[in-house]
This record gives C-alpha cells, sequence and structure tokens, in this order.
C-alpha cells in the first residue's frame, strides 16, 4: 500500500478530482496548505503599500491506494494538475504500513 501525496495549485482540484474519479478512485482527502518551491512568493500591493507574499496558498490531496494503482493515480493528477508554468506542485509517493477501519476494525486493503 502508498499514500499518494499531492501539492497543487488550488484552481486545478476540480480538475485532479474529476480525473481521480475517472479512474475510480472514490476517497480522497484535501487540506488547504501554504507554501513556497522555486516560486520563492510574490510582491503585492495593498493600499498603496507593497508587500512580500512568501507562502502561496496550495492544496495537498493525499490518496491511500494498492501499489497496482499508483502509476494510475499520479499519471492523472499530472495531466490534471500540470499548467505548464513554475508552481504547478509536486508529488510524494510514500509506503503504508498498516490500515484500520476504525468502525469495523478491518485491515490492510480491505480497509481501504
Amino acid at each position: 500500500m502508498k499514500l499518494v501525496s499531492a501539492i497543487i495549485k488550488p484552481f486545478k482540484l476540480d480538475d485532479v478530482r474529476e480525473a481521480l474519479s475517472e479512474i475510480g478512485i472514490t476517497g480522497i482527502t484535501i487540506t488547504e496548505v501554504k507554501g513556497f518551491g522555486r516560486q520563492k512568493g510574490h510582491t503585492e500591493m495593498y493600499r498603496g503599500a507593497e508587500y512580500v507574499v512568501d507562502f502561496l496558498p496550495k492544496i495537498k490531496i493525499e490518496i491511500a491506494c494498492a501499489d497496482a494503482l499508483v502509476d494510475a493515480i499520479i499519471e492523472a493528477i499530472i495531466k490534471a494538475a500540470n499548467t505548464g508554468k513554475i508552481g504547478d506542485g509536486k508529488i510524494f509517493v510514500t509506503p503504508i504500513e498498516n490500515v484500520i477501519r476504525i468502525r469495523t476494525g478491518e485491515m490492510d486493503e480491505q480497509a481501504l
């Protein structure tokens, strides 16, 4: 089992969710986060004063899945979240040791 975590631009969330739904992914967790990478933030004007926005709003998507689905999930996220511009985000894949469904006590892939 794997945990696929993707950091994407907020306006691409609906596209990514739809792409994941099309490949049969039924459960995802979404968190609003802030951060920066190569973008290093940007400057904005507010009431005539210029200020630096260090952390940019992003969306973090997490999907726990069977090993066999990882490549399809990555491909779907890349196609849906890609704008071709800096700041499109990153995808991280990490192993999961155990999953337990609290309600039923099911374990591992049955709990997904």
